[in-house]
């Protein structure tokens, strides 16, 4: 089934694509059909007679372009025959919903991005340094992290922050094509005792189940390792299904302040470099399963 085909019922499911994703693949698609054919947003602007706020808004996602605008600008940038596929897509960005819309009380607003995308990727790669991706994590290792990073939230956040990461690991195992993830994973998330020792070896035999899904590969990047190519810090790269035709991918690296979120092509294809060499530098995936048991039977 098609990302884009809306699902009846109520809002889009976990691992749907909804209105974020949708508008913003729709913004960075435009302002790419707009670069290749050599206009500026001036010249866009002046052909659809408005100012060049209105263009700008339609090339950061944050307004969905007007049907005859969407027209006038794809006539303008050569690709005509891609009208019918732009208003569908559009159509779709307005009646669907974002699946974490009950969870909004506990999404930073520059973390909203991110969950759309992450809904939508066919792919996702990552490179971890200190602890478990949220999307691995169990219950109780979420919660211990939650408790020790935000001292400040009440056990009704944590409690929600915890279901909202546990309702993204819906995209592991849905039905329809669930995102191909990998995983290099520095041993120091293995030997860091999140929760204690009970509830580090929970989430280490966790790992060695979701590393036996077909679509999961987890890489363990050993301390004789030594330097390595992720030497900045945990990033994660995201890559889309061909329905978003012309999307190169985001990369994306998140701070205590804010998420960054780098999509044009010359940034992502860096991203992509240090990821391959990343995925070298670690271990072969065959010995993921030894180096986990390992790191269990040291948690004491």
């Amino acid at each position: 089934m098609s990302p884009f085909v809306e699902e009846s019922g109520g809002g889009d499911p976990v691992g749907t694509p909804g209105p974020t994703a949708l508008k913003n693949y729709i913004a960075i698609e435009l302002r790419r059909l707009r670069e290749a054919a050599g206009f500026k947003p001036d010249d866009a602007a002046r052909r659809i007679g408005k100012a060049k706020t209105v263009i700008f808004h339609i090339e950061t996602g944050r307004n969905l372009p007007a049907p005859a605008d969407l027209e006038v600008l794809l006539n303008l940038y050569g690709t005509p025959e891609r009208v019918p596929f732009f208003r569908e897509l559009i159509k779709t960005a307005k009646k669907g919903t974002d699946w974490w819309m009950g969870f909004t009380s506990t999404v930073p607003e520059w973390f909203n991005l991110y969950l759309g995308l992450e809904s939508a990727a066919a792919r996702i790669s990552s490179f971890d340094a200190l602890w478990v991706p949220g999307l691995f994590q169990k219950r109780e290792y979420a919660e211990a992290l939650y408790r020790a990073g935000e001292q400040r939230m009440t056990d009704e956040q944590v409690s929600k922050a915890v279901e909202l990461r546990l309702a993204r690991q819906a995209i592991i195992t849905r039905d329809d094509e669930p995102p191909r993830i990998w995983c290099v994973l520095d041993e120091n998330a293995l030997r860091r005792q999140v929760g204690g020792p009970e509830v580090m070896r929970s989430q280490l035999d966790h790992l060695i189940k979701l590393n036996e899904l077909p679509n999961v590969d987890i890489q363990i990047l050993t301390h004789r390792s030594g330097a390595h190519a992720g030497a900045e810090g945990t990033f994660a790269l995201l890559d889309y299904p061909t329905e978003f035709v012309g999307a190169s991918g985001t990369a994306y690296v998140e701070s205590r302040q804010q998420g960054i979120y780098y999509d044009p092509p010359d940034q992502v294809e860096d991203f992509r470099r240090i990821f391959e060499r990343l995925q070298v530098q670690a271990e072969k995936p065959e010995r993921t399963p030894e180096l986990i048991s390992i790191a269990a039977k040291d948690t004491t």
